[in-house]
Order: structure tokens, then C-alpha cells, then sequence
């Protein structure tokens, strides 16, 4: 059996010798196919009709190793917890299991990130270590849903397995994705973001990533500003601290918070900045190259660096 292991996971783990300039705290772990995802998603190397290299998934490069020297290598990572990716094909949640009995005897806690399954199979992967899955809703816009994902799985299919995980699991184990910059508004992003807090869910953000080989690779990634607007407001809605009805919006655009700038500059701590996911998560360099300022930082950034933002935004 194989298995994708991100590459800084790879060399963090010894099973590839290089540099890198952030440590990745999580083990990045992806189930191996030969082809293609069952979906279309418009910017993902792994889609059905991508031309992309399938050891990518989105910047980043995963090489494929034999399952038992993976797990052989994993402890000498000093992880947090194991992510494991999965691309849909037949025979997909059979392959998570084995590699959920595999992982079991590390004592590693396990986030699976996966397309809809039945309550069965969540029930199983909760009792093999599971703790947090990842629902990759992805698109933050009813409207644009259909066009980018082109998926088996409708945006309300999507919301309905969001509603099973946090049935399963708990209140906030469920980690819905969600990447900006695919054509939403910013209003959209927040009904969206509102919406995963309503339902017990939790939200982590990605910005989006042009790849060459799918259909988005001409696109343009988010400006730093707008994500960071959108980090705010997430923020707020999480912390309930405000909503989408205290925001103020022009043609889509989020233009303000409802709270005084000192006020809120006060309000936000610099982890707004890093990477939000499950407990153990910081994902460096997943969106972005290491040369420029990160989307998410993959540790928490300095005191000082709210008020750049703020007298950048405000």
C-alpha cells in the first residue's frame, strides 16, 4: 500500500533529505491513487479533468511512499496529530480505515479530511482515533458552488454531511474549508463563515492558489488586504464578538466591522494571522511561496504586526 506525504512532512520525518524554513507541526498524509478524483473541482491538481501533476495538491508537492515506512518514520516527526488528505474513488473509505487501524498504535490523534460519508463510517473512523474531520465545502458562494466544484455532491449535500460530523463528533470538530478568492463576495465568504459557526462547525480559511493543469490556473489569488478582512470578520463571528448584521458591506465588498478601528485593532490577537484548524494545525506555505508575506502564518506573527494591518486596512 502507499501513501502521499507532504513534502516538508517527508523531510521532517527523515524520509527526505532537504531544507526547509518552517517545520510543519502536523504529519500531511494523503491516500494514494492511481488517477484521478472522482470531482472536478475548477482549481485542483487532483480533479477528474486537471492536467496537473498528480503529486500536487495545491503548491505543494507529495511523493508517495510505502505505507509501512511512513509509519515507521512518523514518530521521529514529534507531530501534534496526523492529517490525512483523501482523493475520492471507489473504495476510498475502505483505504481510510486501513490506514486508520495502521496509525492506531502511534497514539497520534487523526484528522480526516473527506468528501460526504455515511454516519456509519464516521462512527468507525471516530473509533480509530479520529477526533476532527474536514469538510471540503471549499467554494464560499451558493451561486458559484456548481461552476468550481463540479462534484458529486451538492452544496447542500455538503452542509448535511457538516451537520453529521458535528452529530458524530461534537460541537466544533467538524473544520469546514473554505478558499477565498474563487470569484465570491466578501459578503458571501461571511454568510458562509456565519453559517459553519451556526451549525456547531468550525471554519478554516485557505487563499486561493492558481496551479498550472486545472482550470483556474490563470486566476489571480486573493489581495492580502481582502483576506485579512475576511480573517477579521471570521474572527469576530467565532469568537461571537459580532456578526454579519454589524457588518457594512458596498456591492459585496466588506467595508466595515460596526467597531471603532482603535477599539477593534485592541480586539484582535496576532494569531488571527496564523493558520486556524484543528488543534496542532499550521500548514506552512500551503498557499503561498515562502519569499512573501503568508496568508496564514505558520506561527503566531509578532505583537506589532495587527497594527501594520490595521493601518493598512483602515
Amino acid at each position: 500500500m502507499r501513501i502521499r506525504v507532504s513534502y516538508g512532512t517527508a523531510i521532517t520525518m527523515g524520509l527526505i533529505r532537504a531544507r526547509m524554513l518552517a517545520r510543519p507541526t502536523t504529519a500531511y498524509l494523503m491516500t494514494y491513487h492511481d488517477g484521478r478524483c472522482r470531482n472536478n473541482c475548477a482549481f485542483c491538481p487532483q480533479a477528474r479533468e486537471s492536467k496537473a501533476d498528480l503529486k500536487k495538491l495545491s503548491r505543494i508537492t507529495w511523493p508517495d511512499f510505502d505505507v509501512e515506512d511512513v509509519v515507521e518514520a512518523l514518530p521521529k516527526g514529534g507531530f501534534a496529530r496526523i492529517c490525512l488528505q483523501t482523493v475520492d474513488y471507489p473504495g476510498l473509505v475502505r483505504d481510510v480505515l486501513e490506514l486508520l487501524d495502521l496509525f492506531e498504535p502511534l497514539g497520534i490523534p487523526v484528522s480526516v479530511s473527506i468528501t460526504p460519508v455515511d454516519r456509519a463510517a464516521l462512527r468507525e473512523f471516530r473509533s480509530r482515533n479520529v477526533d476532527y474531520v474536514g469538510v471540503g465545502l471549499d467554494v464560499a458562494s451558493e451561486r458559484l458552488y456548481p461552476e468550481i466544484k463540479d462534484s458529486l455532491y451538492s452544496w447542500e449535500d455538503m452542509w448535511r454531511f457538516t451537520g453529521d460530523v458535528v452529530d458524530v463528533f461534537g460541537q466544533g470538530r467538524a473544520l469546514v474549508h473554505l478558499i477565498i478568492g474563487l470569484g465570491e463576495t466578501d459578503r458571501e465568504a461571511v454568510e458562509t463563515i456565519q453559517r459553519a459557526y451556526s451549525v456547531g462547525a468550525e471554519v478554516s480559511l485557505f487563499a486561493f492558489t492558481p496551479v498550472k493543469g486545472t482550470r483556474l490556473e490563470n486566476a489571480k489569488p486573493p489581495s492580502l488586504g481582502r483576506y485579512r478582512r475576511i480573517q477579521v470578520a471570521h474572527y469576530l463571528i467565532r469568537e461571537g464578538l459580532a456578526s454579519i448584521g454589524d457588518f457594512r458591506f458596498e456591492d459585496g465588498r466588506l467595508v466595515s466591522f460596526g467597531i471603532d478601528p482603535d477599539e477593534l485593532a485592541s480586539m484582535i490577537p496576532p494569531e488571527v494571522f496564523a493558520t486556524h484548524g484543528c488543534p496542532g494545525c499550521n500548514r506552512p506555505y500551503y498557499n503561498e511561496r515562502p519569499k512573501g508575506e503568508p496568508y496564514n502564518f505558520p506561527e503566531r506573527p509578532g505583537e506589532d504586526y495587527v497594527m501594520r494591518v490595521f493601518r493598512s486596512l483602515l
